[in-house]
This record gives structure tokens, sequence and C-alpha cells, in this order.
């Protein structure tokens, strides 16, 4: 086994406000930017940025974010303001406005305005036979700087490559030395609007704070500073691997099989060592590039690592390549198909079915028999469409952006796994579109599974709209270990229910909570139905209103939360508020946060950022949910959630009626 995992966590800075919207990681940006195509003008993947734009770091990944903003920013308002024109010369001004809030439109009449100045440019280097210069115009919108807390000499970037800052000043990146950030300055809608840096200064050979602060504009900041080594395996399977002395590589070794086919493993200096502590006799386990102490730090690295590394590898199998020249080469060519022919039946996914629950909930049955047999309650996976099969509508790409989706139920024997999705935007509409045998990718599963408690303890459940598709696995389970579950079921109409059977089979008893619509009529003589938002049928079963309750609130040792950040919101406020007297004061609150997420690999692209605050201290952290979605509660600051939720919303919405325009007239998609 190799592991070439690539960078790991990225570092997060010690500033105030330092996940407040418009601030990404560099490992985010980049990602958005390429593998999801934000770039491509027949994409409807979402990444909106502002300028003026800061990116924070020394090194190629900083001058490679520096440069792409510049790059992508011109590519934004052309496209965002072309389709915008569009659409308003189709249906209006005032019929596209009223779709967008205030802060959304403020954001569309700047992307109108820097098109028309694109637009013009273009025109103009046409008539004058010239290629566009869209650098005055980028530095007048406030540019790109690439800040820096030494001088550019002493940076990575400049050190490795110096050509690559050449280039990044012809491209127009502004750089300033001998800054580091403080503080991130958010405007009156909680969006970052500015940077406040410390000036740093050599004194008697080291850099130190002056106390000098200066503050600069910002309404996008990328953070590239740096990523420690993926090392995520051994967290979550403690003891697999030996560290470094330092506590942040894999240890080297070296590994040798002797004439009787016994394999050792044993400690190596990392120039030499290619292999890590892992020995089960039979199997060891090579690592590279980012991972390995001796090659981190680069692309060219890393490809060097494995040039180094073959021959160590190779020498492994010495037994084994000399029985190649034995055996008939049609026995070789059988064996790998048949390799071949078990791993594509594991790791390909494959549609099995698509079910429609409701007018906007859509459930997808995939054949993925590695990903069903590996998942545990609670965890979730990462579905996409393929760029290269999916359709082309008026010349628009219908390919998705990477959905989060937990796992409703799977088959282990039968390798199917169910994923459940609201469809909200132009991702989760596509899954509609898909078609049995479709191959589609499916990672994961992702995440921690949620904790099941040892039997005997009675857990209140509390699920909002779609909240209740995660709900399933993890409600099962808890029966299944001896647990009692009440269930609190909301949903906005009764119309909205699904998987009903699913929920009693796994429950003890369920109050049905609707806003609207028709009532949910209980089938079982304990299930009740409230008129009314999940918050008030607690309270009113609390207070014995319901009739027939089973059970005291008092009893409840966990609640599980699962909804829309406001209904979550809503869930943690109730517990010390209208519910605390009813309440055990020990019970444990737990909320699943969804948040936005992209790469979902586990402290990676950082997207996933949730900012904690430890309700008795006030201590602030940063948790990737994407790693551990189930977090306490009343740790979780909700009105961060929302706002990060919102980074992308006006274009979001763009790409909605973009993909109404893509798809009229055209069969097999459903309109909203």
């Amino acid at each position: 086994m190799a592991i070439a995992a690539g960078a790991g966590r990225p570092t997060i800075i010690p500033m105030k406000n330092n996940i407040a919207r418009g601030i990404r990681k560099a490992s985010d940006f980049l990602m958005a930017l390429q593998l999801t195509g934000a770039y491509k003008r027949s994409s409807l993947a979402n990444l909106q940025v502002r300028l003026p734009a800061v990116v924070i770091g020394g090194g190629l990944t900083a001058i490679d974010t520096a440069t792409e903003l510049l790059a992508y920013y011109i590519i934004q308002a052309d496209k965002t303001s072309e389709r915008v024109e569009t659409l308003i010369a189709e249906k209006g001004l005032d019929a596209v406005k009223k779709l967008f809030d205030a802060e959304e439109w403020d954001f569309i009449e700047e992307q109108r305005a820097h098109g028309a100045a694109i637009r013009e440019e273009r025109a103009l280097a046409q008539k004058e036979g010239r290629a566009p210069y869209f650098q005055k115009l980028l530095a007048s919108w406030g540019g790109v700087s690439l800040v820096y807390r030494k001088r550019v000499l002493d940076s990575p970037a400049y050190r490795l490559n110096h050509e690559e800052v050449i280039k990044s000043l012809e491209e127009g990146v502004v750089y300033i030395e001998n800054m580091a950030p403080v503080e991130a300055l958010v405007d009156e809608r909680d969006a970052v609007r500015g940077m406040i840096f410390e000036r740093q200064a050599i004194v008697d050979g080291k850099w130190v704070a002056t106390g000098e602060k200066v503050e600069l504009p910002a309404r996008t900041v990328c953070v590239a500073a740096g990523t420690s080594p993926n090392v995520t395996y051994e967290r979550e399977k403690p003891g697999s691997f030996t560290f470094d002395k330092w506590k942040q590589f894999f240890a080297s070794y070296k590994a040798t099989v002797a004439d009787d086919g016994k394999l050792t493993v044993e400690p190596a200096p990392p120039k030499e060592g290619f292999f890590t502590s892992y020995n089960d006799g039979k199997h060891c386990v090579s690592f590279y590039g980012d991972n390995h102490p001796y090659y981190a730090g680069s692309v060219v690295k890393a490809m060097a690592s494995a040039k180094d590394a073959y021959p160590h590898v190779v020498s492994l199998f010495r037994h084994d390549l000399s029985k190649l020249h034995i055996e008939p080469q049609s026995a070789r060519e059988g064996r790998r198909h048949e390799l071949f022919a078990r791993l594509d039946h594991e790791l390909v996914a494959t549609v099995y079915d698509v079910v429609r629950l409701t007018p906007t909930i859509v459930e997808l049955i995939v054949h993925a028999p590695a990903a069903a047999r590996k998942f545990e309650p609670g965890q979730f996976y990462r579905l996409q469409n393929y760029e290269s099969q999916s359709l082309i509508a008026k010349g628009t790409r219908l390919n998705m952006e990477g959905i989060a989706l937990t796992g409703a139920w799977v088959d282990k024997e039968e390798g199917l796994l169910s994923m459940i999705a609201l469809e909200m935007g132009v991702s989760t509409r596509l899954i509609g579109t898909l078609k049995k045998g479709d191959r589609v990718v499916v990672m994961g599963p992702t995440g921690t599974p949620t904790e099941i408690p040892e039997g005997g303890e009675l857990v209140l459940l509390a699920g909002g709209g779609l909240g209740n598709a995660v709900l399933f696995s993890i409600a099962k389970a808890l029966r299944a270990r001896g647990d009692k579950v009440l269930y609190f079921a909301g949903y906005k109409k009764g119309e909205d229910i699904f998987k009903r059977d699913e929920i009693e089979v796994a429950t003890d008893q369920v109050i049905w909570c609707t806003d609207t619509g028709v009532e949910i009529p209980p089938r079982r003589d304990q299930d009740r139905h409230y008129r009314g938002n999940i918050v008030q049928a607690m309270l009113a079963y609390a207070n014995g209103q319901l009739g027939g309750e089973q059970f005291k609130l008092a009893e409840v040792k966990r609640i599980i939360a699962i909804g829309s950040d406001r209904m979550m919101n809503a869930v943690r406020e109730a517990r010390h508020g209208v519910l605390g007297p009813h309440l055990n004061p020990n019970h444990v609150g737990i909320a699943s946060i969804n948040s936005p997420m992209q790469c979902m690999m586990k402290e990676v692209c950082a997207q996933c950022l949730q900012k904690h605050v430890d309700p008795k201290t006030g201590k602030e952290t940063i948790i990737f949910s994407c790693f551990n979605q189930d977090q306490l509660i009343d740790h979780v600051d909700f009105k961060n959630l929302n706002s990060r939720l919102r980074a992308n919303s006006a274009q979001e919405k763009i790409a909605n009626l973009w993909f109404e325009r893509a798809i009229a007239g055209e069969h097999g998609f459903r309109h909203v």
C-alpha cells in the first residue's frame, strides 16, 4: 500500500474573525476554481469573489492564488454580468431583481458595472488591433495584494522559484512585505471588508512585532499559510504508524525481504526511508510527497519521491518478479483482468434507481459495494456526476458540484446505498436527471459516525425537513443498541413527509410536526401530530398537552438535532429557555452541522470550517465539519454558520435561473 495523499490540514492563523464570510483558505479557492470548474464559462459551478483581494502567505501556493484571483475575476465578472443581462432582457429587471436580497443585488450591480468595463476594453482592443489590457481595470477595482510577514527575499516562493515571483509581478500582483495578520474587519452584513496587519521588523537578527497597525481594504481574503502532513489515518486508527520525533510526519523506515520471504522494516534517515513503521509480517506501507519529511513542499519534490522510492519498492517483489518469467503471459493477463474487474465492481458507483419521494425531495440509490460496506450511521458521502458524461444544454454544461449527502440506508450484501437530497440548487436538481446504469462519483463514507450510546438511554431525535433522512439509520442503530427513541419529525408542510415506515419502525414514539399543509395523521396509537414547529411541539409534549406522552423530557440523556441551521439554533436556544425547566441539566446536546463543504476529505480544502465558542469560557476554536459533523450544539456559532452558508448565494441564484433557461423546452427536467 502507498500513501500519496498530498497536502493535509491547512494552517489556521491566529487572528480575530479568521473565518468571516469572504475569507477562504487558498486550497478552498484553488479547488473550487480548478477541480469544480468555476473558471469555465460553460460551468454552473459557484465561486464568488470580490475585489480588493488579499492573499496571506509567502509560498508558491500564495502566488498561484494571487495570480488566479486576477485571472478568475475577469471571467467571473464577464460571465455573471452576461448571464444577468440576458435574464433581465428576457424576464425584465423587476422580475429578476426581486429574486435577490439587497446584499446579493449589490454584488450583481458591481459585477454588471465591471462586466461592462471588460467588454468595453475588449472592443477598444479589437479596434486598436491589440490584446485587451485588464490590469488597469483590476487595479482600479482594488486589485490583488500578496501580504507576507517577512521580506519577499525571505519567502519560500522566492527561494524555491524566483521566476514565479517575477511572473506574478507581471500579472499585476502587488507585494506588501513585513506584515503579520491580526484581525479581519467585517461590515454590517458580517462579510469581510478589510484586514488589520501589524508591521514586523528585524531586531538583533530576529523578526519581531513593532506594534504599528496597518489597515488594508479587502473583500476577499485567501490564506496560504502552509499545510500539515496528511496523517488523518493515524488519528482515526491510533497505533497504526509511528511518528517522527516532532510528532508531525510518519517516521521513516526502510523495508527488506529476505530470501525466505520474511519482511523486515527498520528505522532509516528520511532521505533513505520510504516506508512507514507498519509491518504485519507480509505487507508494508510506503509514503510520498507532502506526507514525506524529505520531499514535502512542492509537486516537483513529490515526483522526485516516487522516482527515488521506485527501486526500493521493486526490490520487495524480486521473488514475485522471478515467477512472472515462468508464468505464461496469458495467465498474467487473466489475473490482471480479474483484478481490474474486481476493482470496478467494488469501487465504480452506478445508479441503481432514482425515486421521487416528494415534489422537491429525491432519493438516489447507487450500487457501490465498498462504499456501502464501510457505512456507519451518521456518515455521509460526496456525490458528483462525471463532467465528460454530463449533458450540454444551450452551451451550458450540466455538471454537478460535489454534494454532501448522508447515507439514509445501506444494503451491504447487495452493495446498495441510498442518499436523499432536497432539490434546492442546480447540483441537487441534476440528481433527478440521472438514469439507471449511469456512472457517478461517490466518495466515502466520510465524517465521523454518530456516537451510539450503550443500551438503556432515552434519546430525543429532532429532525427538520431533509434532516429526517439523516436520522433513519441513527434511530435504527439506537434501537439495535437497546436505547429508546423519542422522535420529533418536523416538516414545513405535511405533504413533505417521506420514508414514514422507516421512521416508525425505528422509534418508540413519533411526534409529527407541520407548519402548514395537510396534517400527518398518526398510524400508531402512541404517535401524535402537532401543528407548529419542533420547539413548540417539544414544549407541548413536556406540558402533557398532546396526551399519551410515553416519556418525560427529564429522562432524556441525549438530544440529536439535524436540520437547517435556523432549526438547530432554535433547539439550542430552547434547551436553555422554554425547555430548560423540563430537561435534565446534564443531558448532551448534539447538532449535525451542515457547513458548506467541497472536498469532504477531512481537513484538506477547509471550506467546512466551523467556529465554536465555549459557552463557559468564551474561548473560540475552529472545527473541520467534514471530519466530524456531529458537534456540541452549545458550542456552535450559528450566526457564523448562517453567514458562511451565504458565501456564494448570489451566484447560486443566478446559476439556478440560468439552469432553468438552459433546460427550457427540454424533456426529462423538472422545472420550479
